[in-house]
């Protein structure tokens, strides 16, 4: 036992001492306008939309020298890059084509990630004027709007209803599916239960 225990005194003088919790004094509070910055996020109903506006025109002439390298000039991809216009019917194809115009319910998606992400390669470059721009231009070249001389802006921003947002509903499983499979009643149950074979024994298993 003494040896045993001059083993372990050996070994607890090379252990590290605990590090007492405290302030490090690393870091700093964020700035509002370090905040500001990222906090971009826009939701459906408008909120955190910034000032600004831009027309179909002015969207067409961004897009041709921002986006049409990788989406096309009329939105139809190049290569393997998103196609952003058409797309209608095709939601139950093998292959759907995902746009505004086809499936996504909300404008405030598009003006995010546009905001936050494009261009690829020169991501968060776009102001709040061009990303408006653009996305009317999106949305003259999806149908949603006919009207070249057309303007969106903080302002018209939620009167846009794209086509498929009629097919998406909230979540309403916890509410009416959850509570069917709360309580279960089991009456034929078996005193005891035997394995007759396992999945990597009948090969049911993917290599």
């Amino acid at each position: 036992m003494s040896r045993f225990l001059n083993i372990l005194a050996a070994v607890l003088v090379f252990l590290p001492l605990p590090v007492l919790a405290g302030k490090l004094g690393l870091g700093r509070p964020a700035l509002p306008e370090e905040i500001a910055a990222w906090d971009k996020d826009v939701r459906p109903d408008g909120q955190g939309l910034p000032a600004g506006q831009g027309s179909v025109a002015q969207g067409e002439e961004i897009y041709l020298e921002r986006c049409a390298a990788c989406h096309g000039d009329f939105g139809e991809g190049v290569d393997r890059w998103p196609v952003l216009a058409g797309g209608q019917d095709t939601l139950t194809d093998e292959r759907p084509i995902k746009t505004i115009g086809s499936y996504w319910p909300y404008l405030s998606t598009a003006f995010d990630y546009i905001q936050r992400s494009m261009p690829y390669g020169d991501a968060a470059t776009l102001g709040a004027d061009e990303t408006y721009a653009i996305l009317a231009y999106l949305l003259y070249m999806n149908d949603i709007v006919d009207d070249e001389g057309f303007t969106l802006s903080r302002e018209n921003f939620t009167s846009i209803t794209l086509p498929n947002q009629p097919s998406f509903r909230n979540d309403d499983r916890p509410r009416i599916e959850y509570p069917l499979f709360r309580d279960r009643c089991m009456t034929t149950c078996k005193d005891h239960v035997e394995i007759t074979a396992r999945a990597a024994n009948v090969d049911v298993t993917p290599k």
